[in-house]
């Protein structure tokens, strides 16, 4: 038997799964984009007074907090189906098609509001709703088949810090685009085509796996998977007539029944309502609590989530530092840095429930702690998936964010009928003390009954052939291998 060469492939080296994990980026940017552009242009398309020939709508309170909450009703029912598909048919092309649509859509907001008023356009998000299903899923399926064990806080937290990039960048335009000549349509016609360009990019540059990428050397290929280099005797897997190996069968019912998978839906439904509140509501909150005009609101609105991307990487920071220097067990440091994430945001939104139109400093900076802070948990449960199981990372993902956004549903419209006049703190000082509730009890949860290894379920496996009477023929059965 011919023995492998030594394995010689530099972690540090920059390769092709860095690539992916900046396609990876730019997605979840272009993905938040468009998820939050409507939060920003619905305060200017509607006044009490509008006219919809000069495109501006007279949308209530409520009804604006349905328009908004449409996207989510669209986005649950997607997130299993797609961690499914991912899991099957690879989450390059799951990703490609679920974002292309959805920014194609975002183009033909302005057109749908006019033709139909805000019933087009509630049909028109719960569209890009479903769209948007598959982008969670495919980018953990994607992450578990490119990201290295040791690197897989580093690129997990790169790759959704593009989110942050994306929400904080179009609220931070989207003031200056709508005083330009395009006006509020404008906000949709740039984070429309820009996610088009992106799409065009990662058709081309981007891979389900590194089996399947075009550019992917052999070195970095074996590293990614931690296999040894195989030498120049021995037959590289492309030489050989191997069979490619076959989708694994969902463990269904031992993922239902696993408690660890339940801390990590429990803690995502808190986080989502927490998150999506903040999300689809500062910029009405700012509205209404500072009565800021537009090009304000919007600079102050994406001030927290500038914050929250430059923490993804200062946590990343001391997250490798801790991996490095072994004083941290894995375990722990997903359960220091998601207490970061929850706790201390639930202390910012009690705070957020005292202040005014006189603490207008105070106000920015409880926002910026309380949605920066949120970047520790690219740390903590968001990469549990991936260590409970790394072959259905994807499905796992698809059915914790599906619950967590069938709850977080709830979320804008709770918002519509505890905030009947916007300009009093008080009653958002209601919907802040639910959200830091729902922050303290998951988190708590989370890291008294969670679990950080990966489970048995992980790889099913034939264990046994049955014989059929009257045949003679043989069925693989398939049973979880206990470990």
């Amino acid at each position: 038997m011919v023995e492998n060469r030594k394995f010689d492939y530099k972690e540090k080296a920059i390769g092709i799964r860095h690539l992916q994990c900046v396609l990876i980026f730019f997605g979840n940017a272009v993905s938040h984009a468009l998820r939050v552009n409507l939060s920003v242009a619905i305060v200017a398309m509607t006044d009490k007074s509008g006219s919809p020939e000069n495109g501006i709508y007279s949308w209530d309170e409520r009804t604006r907090s349905i328009i908004l909450s449409s996207f989510f009703f669209g986005y649950v029912f997607t997130q299993v189906p797609s961690g499914q598909l991912a899991h099957r048919y690879g989450g390059h092309k799951i990703f490609f098609w679920g974002l292309s649509i959805c920014s194609v859509l975002a183009i033909l907001t302005p057109f749908c509001a006019k033709l139909g008023g805000w019933h087009l356009v509630c049909a028109l998000r719960f569209v890009q709703g479903l769209c948007q299903g598959s982008v969670l899923p495919s980018t953990h399926t994607l992450l578990s088949k490119w990201a290295p064990i040791k690197e897989r806080g580093l690129m997990g937290t790169l790759s959704y810090s593009g989110s942050q990039l994306g929400t904080a960048l179009m609220l931070c335009v989207s003031g200056e685009i709508t005083a330009s000549f395009m006006g509020w349509p404008g906000i949709f016609y740039v984070s429309g085509g820009i996610g088009c360009i992106w799409g065009f990019l990662f058709y081309f540059f981007a891979a389900s796996s590194p089996a399947e990428s075009r550019f992917i050397s052999e070195e970095e290929k074996m590293y990614i998977e931690m296999l040894p280099i195989p030498s120049a005797e021995t037959p590289s897997s492309k030489d050989t007539n191997e069979e490619p190996k076959k989708s694994l069968p969902t463990p269904w019912l031992d993922i239902l029944t696993s408690v660890p998978f339940y801390c990590v839906v429990i803690v995502h439904c808190a986080n989502s309502w927490a998150y999506d509140i903040l999300l689809t509501q500062i910029p009405t909150y700012i509205n209404g609590v500072l009565q800021m005009d537009i090009k304000k609101n919007a600079v102050f609105s994406s001030l927290p989530f500038w914050v929250m991307l430059g923490l993804s990487y200062f946590f990343v920071f001391i997250s490798e530092i801790l991996r490095r220097t072994k004083c941290m067990s894995m375990g722990v440091s997903r359960r220091f840095f998601n207490c970061l994430g929850n706790w201390i945001p639930a202390i910012g939104l009690i705070s957020l429930g005292y202040m005014g139109k006189d603490n207008e400093t105070l106000v920015i900076v409880a926002l910026m702690i309380t949605v920066g802070m949120k970047a520790a948990c690219y740390l903590g449960f968001m990469l549990n998936h991936i260590d409970l199981s790394p072959n259905f990372a994807g499905t796992l993902m698809g059915m914790t964010n599906c619950i967590a956004h069938t709850t977080s549903i709830m979320a804008p419209l709770s918002v519509g009928f505890i905030v009947t006049d916007e300009k009093k703190p008080e009653q958002w000082r209601i919907v802040f003390f639910i959200s830091a509730g729902f922050l303290f009890i998951g988190n708590l949860l989370f890291i008294s009954f969670g679990k950080f290894e990966t489970q048995y379920w992980n790889e099913p496996q034939p264990v046994k052939v049955v014989k059929t009477s009257k045949n003679n023929s043989q069925l693989s059965v398939y049973k979880d291998a206990v470990h």
